[in-house]
Parts: structure tokens; sequence; C-alpha cells
């Protein structure tokens, strides 16, 4: 099965307005100098173990296990159970100040107690972690020097187009100075790694040890940060992923001035809509970021958007998908007031949002459903049926079987779902609580079967559900009725 690995180096050739070139020697020749490798070391108390260490694959320190299984344990204080072990990662990264400012991906540094820079002439300087950001995985180190550095600066990614020539310089597999070229295959790929995914795919070699490194326009600027690879094998297969610069432009700014990351922060969790969703909507066709929930006290809830409005335009950008609303926010300066354009049961409304910040620890909420054990599996009497669902009032007894959390307050419990069902095709699962339907709340089993029965006869084809999770996650979904 293929993965993604964050060990990737994005190679890419240079962008090229005209025909391939004969050579990149010049090219890699004014850039190699900025490119340095990274040796990240990790130090940590094993308790208990007799053998090598038990780590998932795909993590920063996988590219150097062989080795670590070879170290022998290293004696404490005496006590039999306590080990002292130690692990390197080897990564890339580039000078971008000649002062001794350097970027990486921070999944090579991170969690090591020591970070080396290797440059290619062989000099080895302690670096100093400025700051980091796991959101958009980049870093920033600082190393002194008593010299000025060979530096490269960032381009514009955003004029980067498929099949545009690029390079990269990096240090697969240990070997450093390694370059490799390809072209732009894609843009904006979401590969699922976080809420801000707008990666470059590139065709060029991604190996391990790649992570961080440049990778290059024709003109020798950095117009991505080589960040993972799609592979069955943790080799490259051609398929390579570079975070875009003008995505790592803001959130490096911040880091050197703050040494940390100030995001605008909505207080929304967000899901995608489908073709039925925006149908049931009235949104005419599939478009903007559906509110599956606000934030108590949150910028949004404050500035009366609703769970079920669609935010369809942001500051004035038009919100094609759900994905694009997260990248916004993101890059508006906190406190700044901001136009939110949402549909609400069909008619446009605007409304004006004063952007908190973004605690580090917030992520996107998922909308997904969980496995919430065996108690799902047990289907209780009906006391009302409607698209195959076996419902029941949320009561102490319904709140206990299926584990439902008191923020949970009012809603309706499925209790039971046919196979084949409408319900089921949509996976809702016992234990889940209809909160509302059609963006009209419901308190008992009776009321969400009277809605069925009144949309069927009005000639309405699907009907939206608010459901949630017993642990409280709220999600839509259509159903066809």
């Amino acid at each position: 099965m293929s993965s993604l690995l964050l060990w990737g180096f994005a190679e890419a050739l240079p962008a090229s307005a005209g025909d391939r070139p004969d050579s990149f020697a010049d090219l890699a020749a004014s850039v190699s100098d900025a490119v340095v490798n990274i040796s990240a070391t990790q130090t940590y108390e094993d308790k208990d173990s007799a053998g090598g260490p038990n780590v998932d694959p795909g993590t920063p320190f996988d590219n150097l296990f062989d080795e670590f299984l070879r170290r022998h344990q290293q004696g404490g204080d005496g006590d039999a159970g306590r080990h002292t072990r130690s692990s390197n990662s080897l990564g890339s990264g580039f000078v971008i100040d000649s002062s001794g400012i350097i970027i990486t991906n921070n999944h090579v540094i991170a969690d090591s107690n020591e970070v080396t820079v290797i440059f290619t002439d062989g000099t080895k300087l302690k670096a100093q972690v400025i700051g980091k950001d796991t959101k958009v995985d980049v870093a920033v180190l600082k190393v002194n020097t008593d010299h000025p550095l060979k530096a490269v600066k960032f381009g514009d990614s955003d004029k980067m187009r498929v099949g545009d020539w690029v390079i990269a310089v990096g240090n697969p597999f240990g070997l450093g100075g390694s370059v490799t070229a390809g072209i732009v295959s894609a843009r904006h790929r979401d590969i699922d790694s976080g809420p801000y995914d707008n990666f470059i795919q590139t065709d060029a070699a991604i190996n391990k040890g790649n992570s961080g490194g440049p990778l290059f326009d024709m003109d020798g600027e950095v117009i991505g940060i080589n960040t993972a690879i799609l592979s069955p094998s943790g080799g490259s297969i051609g398929i390579g992923f570079a975070t875009p610069s003008d995505t790592v432009i803001p959130v490096i700014d911040q880091l050197r001035k703050f040494g940390e990351t100030r995001r605008g922060w909505l207080g929304v969790r967000i899901q995608s809509i489908d073709d039925l969703i925006a149908e049931s909507l009235d949104l005419g066709k599939v478009r903007g970021a559906l509110v599956a929930g606000t934030d108590a006290g949150g910028p949004a809830a404050e500035a009366g958007i609703e769970t079920g409005d669609v935010i369809v335009k942001f500051d004035g950008v038009d919100v094609a998908e759900s994905h694009d609303l997260p990248k916004l926010v993101a890059s508006t300066p906190v406190g700044k007031d901001v136009a939110i354009v949402v549909v609400r049961k069909g008619q446009e409304l605007t409304k004006t949002v004063k952007l908190g910040r973004l605690e580090d620890g917030e992520q996107k909420a998922s909308l997904a459903a969980g496995d919430l054990g065996e108690s799902r599996k047990l289907v209780a009497p009906p006391g009302e049926k409607a698209l195959g669902m076996a419902l029941s009032s949320l009561d102490e007894t319904s709140r206990l079987k299926y584990a439902i959390k008191d923020s949970v307050t009012a809603g309706v419990v499925v209790t039971g779902v046919d196979s084949n069902s409408p319900a089921a095709q949509k996976n809702i699962l016992p234990g889940e609580v209809i909160l509302e339907v059609n963006q009209d709340p419901v308190r008992a089993p009776a009321d969400v079967a009277r809605k069925m029965r009144a949309l069927k006869g009005a000639g309405k084809k699907l009907a939206l559900l608010l459901v949630s999770t017993p642990q409280g996650e709220v999600r839509f979904v259509a159903i066809n009725l």
C-alpha cells in the first residue's frame, strides 16, 4: 500500500520558458553552497529495553534505524532497567540570510536535543532553533558564523506553471550535495497532512534525507521546500511534494520575529459540500465551506455566524471549497475586521468578524465519526423509524448506553440502522444523535418522522440532517428520501 512519507526531498528542474537547457551545471553551481545538511540528535531515557527501539515507520528518525539498532546500550546510574539512547535524523536545509538564518522542515529537527548544520566545505556548526511550526512543517535555525554565508532568496511560487522546470539540491541517504531535476507536475495538492495543504507536486526524485531542501526555479530562487513523497517502498517513484514559497514565507517571517506563529482564528468547524448538500441548501452549485459548529465565545459565534451557514466569501475572496477557508483565515492578521458572506437558508448575509488568534494546539476538528466500541453495535427497541433508522429519545438510559456526552444537550438518538438503508449508505451509526432536520431542531423521534413525511409530501428528494457523534462532533448529512 502506498503511503505518504515525510522523508521527501522534492527535486525538480528549473522552470524554463524555452526548451530544455543543455545543462543545469551553472544553475547548480550557483546555489549549491547555500544548501546544507541537517543532523538532528535526540537523546532520551529508555526503560526496560533489552533490544532495539520499537518505532513506527515514517517518523523523522526512521532514516537511521539500522544504525540505531547497532548502537550499544549506554549505561545509566546503575539501574539495569534504564538506558540512555540517542537517535540521529538526517535532512536538508538552505541558507536564506548570510548572517546565518537557515530553513528546514520541522519534522527533520522535531524533538531533537542538538542540531548540527553541515556546509558543503565540511564545516559543522551547532544551530539554535529560532522557531518551528508543525502545521506547514517548517523550522527556522540560526548558526553563528564569523563570515557571511552564501544565501539564496525565495521566489514567487504562485507564478509556477505545470510543466515548468525545477531543480532540487539536498542530502538523500546522507549523500550531501545531490542535485536532481524535473518539472512541476501539479499544483495545489492536498495530501491530508495538515489544515493548510497546498503542495507543489514534482516528478524530481525524492528520497530519505531530502526533507527540508530547496526546490529552485530556473532563476535560482526557492519556490518550494521539499517535504514529502508518495511511495510504496520508501524510495522515489517520481511523485514528490514541496510546500510553496508563498505558503511558508509569512510563517517564516513570524517565526523570525516572534519565535512562534500568529495566525488568524475564526472559531468555526467546517466540512466539505457535495452535490447533495449543495442541492439541499439551495446553493445552486458546490461552493463554500459549510459551518458544522462554532466555538463558544469565538469570533464567528460573537459575529452571529451559525451552524448551517455556508461561508462563500472571506475578506473579498471567494471560497470555492472548504479547504480554502483555513488558509485564508490563517494568513489574515489577528484583530482585523473581516467581511464574511454566508448563505443561510438560501439568502446571502454579510457578517463582520474581528479575527482572533489561533491557539498553537488548535486543529481543524475532524467530522468523521469514530469507532466508539461495542456499545454502538447494540440495537434498542425502536420508538420510531425513518429512512432505515430506529430512533429514541435522548434520556439517561441512552446516554449511558452510548456514552453520549453532556455537551450533546438535545436531539434524537439513533438506536439502530437497517443495512442498505439511506442512513447506512451515509454511515450514520447507532449512538449518534440527530440534532436538526433541514436546519430545524428535533427533540423527539416523532419530530424526525413528521419532518420526513412533510418533506416527502412537498416533493422534496433530500433531507439535510445535522448529526452529532456521542463525543459531540457534528456533521451535516444529505440523505435521499
